[in-house]
């Protein structure tokens, strides 16, 4: 049977479910009432235990960021079929473990530390849909692409390409100094590309573009809790 939500209901469940995807973990419940405009923590909190009644998420109401979507291939059906472009809901207990490669510099290029051993990032398979294939994360060392909310610290999961449009954030390989990666937003001009950080204080790497190879695009961004 297929479920239809009041219209402040789906706002708050999609913007739960955006969020998520984005960061990588839920909003509190602040959050969500500035993001769905509802200035009530105690409104907002009533929308959630609907949400929760129905089957859509669960929660643990005496912590602050304690919401998940649940596993309901019915709700999933629902999903699909009235939002195409929506997260399959089903999916969303899966977890896909993605490798962890090492770290890459946020500054200047730097030779890439790669991890020993087998060590993966544990992320929900349905943040990313159908489309979970060629997935890998990295350790961000420096504050290059602060403004582009990457910190020190963060993780980012990048999907192996080799090209990116421009304005889009990758790793890449400069192949004229071998094993040296960076993190940066990637624009063609011409014959060169512009590696440009997200920091006013930092000045664009202009490579050559056959010195340039792209390793993969990011994707997501999992920030390091303090």
């Amino acid at each position: 049977m297929t479920k239809s939500l009041p219209e402040r209901q789906q706002k708050v469940f999609e913007f739960i479910r955006d969020y998520l995807g984005e960061n990588g973990y839920p909003p509190t419940v602040r959050e969500i009432g500035k993001g769905v405009g509802v200035d009530s923590t105690s409104l907002v909190s009533y929308y959630l235990r609907r949400l929760a009644e129905q089957g859509y998420i669960s929660r643990e109401a005496a912590a602050s960021r304690a919401i998940r979507l649940t596993s309901d291939e019915e709700l999933a059906d629902s999903f699909m079929s009235a939002a195409p472009d929506a997260l399959p809901v089903a999916a969303l207990a899966d977890t896909l473990s993605v490798p962890f490669l090492g770290y890459i510099v946020a500054s200047a290029p730097i030779p890439v530390e790669p991890l020993p051993g087998n060590e993966t990032v544990e992320i929900s398979r349905a943040l990313f849909g159908r489309d979970a294939g060629n997935l890998f994360a990295l350790q961000v060392q420096g504050n290059s692409m602060i403004d582009a909310l990457v910190g020190d610290g963060d993780t980012v999961i990048l999907r192996h390409q080799e090209r990116v449009e421009n304005g889009e954030m990758a790793a890449v390989w400069l192949t004229n100094n071998a094993g040296e990666t960076t993190l940066k937003k990637v624009y063609y001009e011409n014959d060169m590309i512009r590696l440009q950080p997200a920091n006013p204080l930092m000045a664009p790497i202009r490579v050559p573009a056959r010195h340039v190879q792209v390793q993969g695009k990011v994707v997501m961004v999992l920030r390091r809790l303090d």
